[in-house]
């Protein structure tokens, strides 16, 4: 393939600015991050004039593929009357009503702009409530960017301190020194660990925040009985239970990892596929949680939040997938299962060691003799990074477009076609390996 357009644009970005991206994941796409011109359904075209069957779709939002005709009348229509408001309309309540219908939680809502903000307020809300100072989070469990969730992402070991005793190691330089402070850091899947950390911290953690399902470290399962445990030792102990649906949310069910799951959290999180590739995000939680909010005890703002457009785009989303979820997931999932089942298959045929995992709307690969891998420090022991970065760079050279980081996003638009092109162009390319 040839690059010489995105080539010569990346070295005109990297004068204009910082890095020549605007997010830092995308630097790692090789040979040279790629400028697009244009999407459509599960494809993307480059400026040099490829074509690609695209799986990062967005880092996930895209769950009905590029430029989805009816999101794109919804949002002509509704924008015609404005953009923002800084005020109240009638669609942002039918989003509301729409999102408490799927999701199991239920109780009341709140709009932002992005999955980082809306965590940034679960937090704020969590310690408000119980007036407690500390929370917990997970290695490998990714809640945004800011200084007071950045820690243990995916961290050197040699800084992440012992297996049962994690610390919080940061991610960035610059980070605020005292931001580590009231973070308690545990490993994930691991019921008696997380009991004595509980029991250690007695009376200080106001909540603990997960990915139900860890989509950003190898799409990661919780093991059978895990998710009960946590809630109950929430319970037990008087902290709050948040699940940070921001990727699984609208993508793996109607009603989340949640609903998938069948476990329940007091406050929760969403963001992505909510509006169909519109910035939007959105926290539900219990009543007797979310009062706090209400009357600006636990205080929240943005002048972005409920614009017209990302709203409009919300209804159109929602509305899509309420019309027959069942129809819709089941598709969704039945395709991604194809496509992961074909990449297994292609893997034996080439005698690759490509672990493939997760479940069908969102999976994720990598390169490992372990036959399923459990936890973060799992993955940083027995997974090939390397080896999973040049097996992205050559699916871009075979024409399909896969996120950095691993993670698979389906998109309801992906054709038969398409996956068995997908599927041809793994084996290629891990023959070529």
């Amino acid at each position: 393939m040839n690059f010489q357009r995105s080539e010569a644009l990346f070295r005109r970005a990297n004068d204009l600015v910082a890095g020549g991206v605007s997010s830092q994941i995308r630097r790692g796409e090789r040979p040279v991050p790629l400028f697009f011109v244009r999407g459509k359904g599960g494809k993307l075209w480059d400026a040099d004039g490829n074509e690609y069957v695209d799986y990062v779709q967005g880092m996930g939002p895209n769950i009905f593929g590029h430029a989805p005709d009816f999101i794109i009348e919804a949002v002509e229509r509704d924008m015609k009357n404005g953009f923002v408001y800084a005020g109240q309309f009638e669609r942002e309540l039918e989003v509301a009503e729409l999102a408490l219908s799927m999701v199991p939680l239920g109780g009341l809502v709140r709009f932002a702009s992005s999955g980082t903000e809306i965590d940034q307020l679960v937090l704020r809300l969590a310690r408000g409530y119980t007036g407690r100072p500390k929370y917990l989070k997970f290695e490998g469990h990714y809640h945004g960017w800011t200084d007071t969730v950045l820690y243990s992402v995916h961290p050197p070991l040699d800084q992440a301190g012992p297996d049962d005793a994690p610390v919080p190691a940061g991610e960035s330089q610059g980070m605020a020194p005292g931001s580590a402070n009231d973070i308690v850091i545990a490993p994930w899947n691991d019921l008696a660990t997380l009991e004595e950390i509980f029991e250690r911290e007695a009376g200080q953690i106001a909540g603990v925040i997960m990915e139900p399902i860890l989509a950003n470290t190898n799409c990661i399962l919780p093991k059978p009985g895990y998710l009960e445990g946590v809630r109950d030792l929430c319970h037990r102990h008087g902290s709050v239970l948040i699940f940070d649906e921001v990727i699984t949310g609208f993508r793996v069910s109607a009603g989340g990892a949640q609903a998938l799951l069948g476990v329940t959290p007091d406050l929760a999180t969403y963001a992505k596929s909510m509006a169909g590739g519109f910035p939007i995000a959105m926290l539900v939680g219990k009543p007797e949680i979310m009062k706090l909010v209400a009357d600006g005890t636990v205080y929240h703002g943005g002048s972005f939040n409920s614009n017209v457009m990302s709203v409009a785009a919300a209804h159109a989303s929602l509305s899509h997938i309420a019309a027959d979820p069942d129809g819709f997931y089941r598709d969704l999932t039945d395709k991604g299962l194809q496509l992961m089942d074909g990449l297994r298959s292609a893997a034996r045929r080439a005698e690759a060691d490509l672990l493939v995992q997760g479940i069908g709307p969102v999976f994720a690969t990598s390169f490992t003799t372990k036959p399923e891998i459990s936890d973060y420090r799992e993955q940083a022991r027995y997974c090939d990074e390397a080896k999973h970065r040049k097996f992205v760079q050559l699916m871009l050279e075979n024409g399909i477009r896969l996120a950095t980081n691993g993670r698979w996003h389906m998109a309801s638009t992906h054709t038969g076609e398409e996956i068995e092109r997908t599927i041809r162009a793994a084996e290629k390319s891990l023959r070529a390996l």
